[in-house]
């Protein structure tokens, strides 16, 4: 993670950069599912607008990551191979119909992580700094699924989302499930990145 620190690292002199280690991760992400995809259309998926979207390109290719051609935005081989080592330890799992809370949901998954974990407030207080209303912890132990403080048993007490994500993912043993929820996807998707990242540090 220091690369990406150095990414968005300011650069003196001039402003503070306009997007955050999520933006710059999620254009890694994006990249990586994506294969190579025009400015604009990297700016909408990551929810940047495009002067932003520049920069972050910009020092993506200083450090090597990306480059740029007639095909559009692209990973290098290490930015490949950054994100597979980034991609071992945090796994997307998309959205969450089932969240336990109104308006939608966007889950990650931090894999073993679950020694970090203590009632989940951090996680949530993450989420919401980076725009979602809140965020649940879930911790896979024992065969289940348990909500730090709050459920022993998510498939007794919460048996759709337990089911939803048990059925969307193959869970191991200490595995940590991050689901944020906002009023937009895009929001919930940053809420729940940027919790799963405290969880990486």
């Amino acid at each position: 993670m220091e690369v990406i620190d150095e990414v968005i690292g300011s650069q003196a002199p001039g402003p503070l950069p306009s997007f955050s280690r999520i933006h710059v991760l999620m254009v890694l992400d994006v990249l990586y599912r994506s294969g190579p995809m025009g400015r604009a259309s990297l700016a909408r998926a990551v929810g940047l607008g495009e002067g932003a979207i520049r920069t972050v390109l910009s020092r993506l290719c200083g450090a090597g990551l990306v480059e740029v051609s007639r095909r559009g935005c692209e990973l290098t081989e290490e930015g490949r191979s950054l994100w597979s080592a980034i991609r071992s330890k945090l796994l997307r799992l998309g959205e969450i119909r089932n969240a336990p809370v109104e308006g939608g949901g966007f889950a990650y998954i931090v894999k073993g992580a679950s020694r970090k974990v203590r009632l989940g407030v951090e996680q949530r207080d993450e989420a919401i700094r980076a725009g979602a209303r809140g965020a649940i912890t879930l911790v896979f132990k024992g065969g289940k699924l348990i909500m730090p403080g709050i459920s022993d048993d998510v498939r007794a007490d919460y048996p759709e989302l337990s089911e939803e994500i048990m059925a969307s993912a193959e869970l191991g043993e200490g595995d940590v499930v991050i689901v944020a929820f906002a009023d937009d996807s895009k929001k919930a998707e940053y809420g729940a990145l940027a919790a799963a990242l405290t969880l990486l540090e």
